[in-house]
């Protein structure tokens, strides 16, 4: 069951990032353009240590694979896996048509129909 974690919707387009921690969600938005992008990590860094939060094997990252803007998709793909590796906590993908809106609600929705996927994560772009 996944119960706390971190969320990350960087396709391009409303980029945000969520936080789920003991029954308190956090969010943080981003406006689109690269140079959020290349310090998305120092942001999600900053976000986790505003909120107090320790990352670990109870914990799960959650990242959009797509649709979105290739650079997008692949640079939070690229951090969230870096995040598992380095934190060993669990790290699932969604698809941006299955999250309506980016609120708790829809989120958990997302954790209840089992429509994350925790194996091999294939990025959908749209150019």
């Amino acid at each position: 069951m996944i119960n706390d974690f971190l969320i990350m919707n960087i396709t391009g387009d409303n980029d945000s990032i969520g936080l789920k921690i003991k029954n308190n969600f956090f969010i943080k938005k981003f406006t689109s353009d690269i140079k959020n992008y290349e310090a998305l990590t120092y942001n999600i860094l900053n976000f986790i240590i505003l909120k107090d939060v320790n990352i670990g094997k109870n914990f799960s990252v959650l990242v959009n694979a797509g649709p979105g803007s290739f650079s997008s998709i692949r640079i939070s793909i690229a951090v969230a896996k870096g995040i598992k590796i380095s934190k060993e906590c669990s790290l699932f993908s969604y698809n941006a048509a299955d999250l309506v809106e980016f609120k708790l609600k829809n989120i958990e929705l997302l954790i209840k129909n089992n429509l994350l996927e925790n194996k091999l994560i294939k990025p959908v772009y749209i150019s």
